[in-house]
C-alpha cells in the first residue's frame, strides 16, 4: 500500500481537504443527474459508491477523528447505503501507512530516541494502519513485540474534524443536528480519550488482568517503559484475525466456542467491572487454532455510570416491562422519556421503547440463544428502519436517550453482529 508522508494538520489544511472532497461529491452528483437526463443506465448504487470512494480518500489522508467517525459508521449497516458501508470498513484496518520519517519524528518527539536505538529491531514497515494509529513489529531482549505509533496532529484536531465530519454524517444518516448533539459530545469525549495512550495503557493493564481467570480468552503484556502519551508496546499476539477467519468453513463447534469467550468477555465487564472495551469489530480479535481468542486495542473503552447501569438493565426484565409505571420511571432515568413529556408523548414512545427492548432483549431471556437466527436480526433491523421513518421520532425535538447508552448500545450490537457471522449458539451467562 502506497505510503502517505504527510498529515493535514492545521485546521485550515485540514478543512480545504473537505471543501475540496465536498465540490467533488457536488460534482458526482452532477454526473450522475446529467447522465438520468439523457436517460443512460445509471443507478444510486454507481453514485453512492462514488461518492464513498471520493469521501473514504479524504478521510484516510486526514486520518484521526475524521476516519475513526467513518469506522463507527461502517457498523451501522442498517442505516447507511452498503457502499458507504464497505468502503469505510476500510478504515478498522486498511489506512494507508505513515512513511519512515514520519515514524522517526515521532518517536524522537515522544520517547527521545529512535525506534532503532528504543528496539533491538524495529520493521519500519507497518503491519497494520488503521484510523488513529498503526501497528509496527519490533523486538527487545528476545521478545516479539507490537508497537502503535499514534499519528501526528490526530489528538488536536480531534474537535475541529468532528465538526468537519458531522454534516457528511448527518447526511448519510439523514439526522438532524439538534437531535445528535449530545451524542456528538459523547464521541468528541471518547475520541480524546482514545488519543491518549497513557490512558488506553493504564485501562488494558487494568481490563485484561481482571478478565485473565476468563475461558479461552488471551491478553497481551503491556510494557510502560516503552509506551508514552502517543506510543504504546504491547506483546504481539499471533492468530488469525476474526474478520479473515469469518470467510473460512471452520466447523460450527469452533464458531461456538469463540462466540462463548467474546459473549462471556462481553458479560463480565459489563456486570461485574461496569466497564467495557467499547469496539467490538472484527479487527480487534484473533482467533487461535483452538478457538481461543486474543483480545487487542482498548483504546475505546466506556465506563458504566453507576446510576445508569441499574436502569439500563432493568428494562430488559419482563417484569419490569409489564409495569408500565415502573418502565417509565427507568425511561426517565434513561433519558427516552421527559417528565415534561405529554401524556400523548409517554402514550407514543413508551409501547416503541418496550417494543424495541424486548427484541434486543431477547438472548437474555433464555439460557441459551442461537444468533445464526437470521429471522431475529431481521425483525430487530426491519423495526429500527421502522422507527427511523416515523415523523414522530424524527420531529421529536428532544435526543431520545442518554449519551451514555451510545457506546454502550453500540458494544452490544457489536457483539451480537459478531455472534451474527459466527452462526454461534451459547450460553448467555451473565456472571
Amino acid at each position: 500500500m502506497k505510503e502517505q508522508h504527510n498529515i493535514p494538520a492545521s485546521k485550515v489544511e485540514r478543512a480545504t481537504r473537505f471543501v475540496k472532497t465536498g465540490f467533488k461529491v457536488g460534482a458526482n452528483y452532477v454526473k450522475h443527474y446529467t447522465q438520468k437526463a439523457l436517460n443512460q443506465d445509471v443507478d444510486k448504487e454507481d453514485l453512492d459508491r462514488a461518492n464513498a470512494g471520493d469521501i473514504y480518500e479524504a478521510l484516510s489522508e486526514l486520518k484521526g477523528s475524521a476516519l475513526k467517525v467513518a469506522q463507527m459508521l461502517s457498523m451501522e449497516r442498517n442505516l447507511l447505503p452498503d457502499a458507504y458501508a464497505d468502503m469505510f470498513s476500510l478504515a478498522q484496518h486498511n489506512a494507508p501507512p505513515l512513511s519512515g520519517p514520519l515514524i522517526v519524528k515521532t518517536f524522537k518527539q515522544y520517547m527521545n530516541l529512535s525506534p532503532q536505538e528504543l528496539f533491538d529491531t524495529f520493521e519500519m514497515q507497518a503491519s497494520h494502519a488503521a484510523s488513529i494509529g498503526q501497528v509496527h513489529k519490533a523486538t527487545k531482549n528476545g521478545q516479539l513485540l507490537a508497537v502503535k505509533i499514534q499519528y501526528p496532529g490526530v489528538a488536536d484536531s480531534v474537535k475541529s474534524d468532528l465538526m468537519l465530519v458531522k454534516p457528511f454524517a448527518l447526511r448519510l444518516l439523514n439526522m438532524k443536528e439538534k437531535d445528535v448533539k449530545i451524542f456528538f459530545e459523547e464521541v468528541e469525549t471518547k475520541l480524546l480519550e482514545e488519543t491518549d495512550y497513557e490512558l488506553e495503557l493504564q485501562r488494558s493493564v487494568s481490563i485484561s488482568s481482571q478478565c485473565s481467570h476468563l475461558e479461552n480468552l488471551h491478553f497481551a503484556q503491556y510494557y510502560p517503559q516503552l509506551s508514552s502519551k502517543r506510543i504504546l508496546t504491547m506483546d504481539w499476539l499471533n492468530g488469525i484475525p476474526l474478520g479473515e477467519f469469518l470467510k473460512t468453513d471452520a466447523p460450527q463447534p469452533l464458531r461456538n466456542k469463540i462466540g462463548q469467550a467474546l459473549w462471556d468477555f462481553y458479560s463480565y465487564q459489563m456486570h461485574v467491572l461496569k466497564i467495557t472495551h467499547a469496539d467490538p469489530h472484527p479487527g480487534n480479535f484473533l482467533v487461535q487454532p483452538d478457538g481461543s481468542v486474543s483480545v487487542l486495542d482498548f483504546g475505546c473503552v466506556k465506563e458504566i455510570p453507576e446510576q445508569l447501569y441499574q436502569p439500563y438493565f432493568d428494562v430488559a426484565n419482563p417484569q419490569i416491562t409489564a409495569d408500565t409505571a415502573e418502565l417509565e420511571k427507568r425511561f426517565i432515568a434513561l433519558n427516552m422519556i421527559y417528565p415534561d413529556d405529554t401524556q400523548a408523548d409517554k402514550d407514543f414512545f413508551i409501547p416503541i421503547f418496550r417494543d424495541m427492548i424486548g427484541m434486543l432483549s431477547a438472548p437474555l431471556h433464555h439460557s441459551t440463544f442461537d444468533f445464526g437466527n437470521d429471522a431475529f436480526f431481521k425483525q430487530v433491523y426491519d423495526y429500527g428502519e421502522q422507527l427511523a421513518r416515523m415523523p414522530e421520532i424524527r420531529n421529536s425535538g428532544k435526543p431520545r436517550g442518554s449519551q451514555h447508552v451510545l457506546y454502550i448500545n453500540r458494544t452490544f450490537f457489536g457483539l451480537y453482529k459478531l455472534l451474527n457471522n459466527l452462526k454461534a449458539n451459547i450460553t448467555t451467562r451473565l456472571f
